[in-house]
């Protein structure tokens, strides 16, 4: 149950989501997997490589150093994409991969937040190329998300300027509070993943949305609420009650996530055809 209308009087708050797994139903990247690699950005070779990275990260089982190899991967993997393309790509195909796939409870706490005076910050791992065109459908006032360094061609050079996981969430939120005056006391966060225990912590009211064993076992302890998502909702069905218009997002990105797409999908597809044959 959220807590009351906020007073104006004090000091503002707001409501932390993480995307993957916890507004939507899947990864954001793995998402667009065909459709970046239909573009060209990923050749079949890079897909498996990443095939099981995207497997373990998929299943929850990735731990922080799996994480750290993964990035490492992955940052290499992107250097040289056009931004321009990633985002065209990204923009032609959002309707059609987002909309089926968002949580009608995350959708709907996301309007209750609002309602009640909070904003609505999405804190996420993946690239801002992928994660601020979801924000915006979602009506989030802010977009946290990794950020790579983009070259005067304005491609990728496979550097990345900020990598939000794990701690740098936190700070992130923090930094956040100081600048717009967010009493994180009173402020809420949700996310499916241990790796984002340091974002929970750093609120007054941490919530557990399918949590993976070790986040229900911290959850458990703790006494934190444990929020279990599993209606996805058409976003096209659900933005007419997302009435709050969003605001420009607060971290400009990268697309380290974009990058981490291809995988899973078109190995599995690829798979199945051998099979088939």
């Amino acid at each position: 149950m959220l807590g009351p209308v906020e007073n104006h009087s004090l000091p503002r708050t707001a409501a932390f989501f993480d995307l993957d797994k916890t507004v939507i139903a899947k990864s954001s990247t793995l998402t667009f997997s065909k459709s970046f690699y239909q573009g060209g950005l990923i050749n079949r070779r890079a897909v498996l490589r990443t095939a099981y990275a995207q497997f373990v990260f998929l299943a929850g089982g990735a731990d922080h150093d799996q994480m750290e190899r993964m990035r490492e991967y992955l940052s290499a993997l992107c250097r040289g994409w056009n931004v321009r393309q990633v985002k065209e790509i990204v923009a032609e195909t959002l309707h059609d991969l987002i909309d089926p796939i968002i949580y009608d409870e995350a959708a709907s706490l996301i309007e209750e937040h609002h309602t009640a005076g909070r904003d609505v910050v999405i804190v996420s791992t993946s690239g801002a190329e992928v994660v601020e065109p979801i924000g915006e459908l979602l009506g989030a006032d802010r977009v946290v998300a990794t950020r790579m360094i983009v070259g005067d061609d304005g491609c990728f050079t496979g550097e990345v300027e900020y990598y939000a996981y794990g701690p740098t969430k936190a700070e992130a939120i923090k930094e956040l509070a100081a600048s717009e005056g967010y009493d994180l006391a009173r402020c809420y966060a949700y996310s499916d993943s241990a790796t984002d225990l340091p974002m929970l912590e750093s609120v007054g009211h941490p919530h557990a949305v399918n949590p993976d064993r070790a986040l229900r076992r911290e959850a458990i302890a703790r006494q934190w609420p444990i929020l279990d998502f599993h209606r996805p909702v058409r976003l096209k069905q659900r933005l007419p009650a997302l009435s709050v218009p969003p605001r420009p997002a607060l971290v400009a990105a990268a697309a380290i996530g974009a990058a981490a797409a291809t995988a899973g999908l078109v190995w599995y597809t690829n798979r199945r055809r051998a099979t088939a044959m």
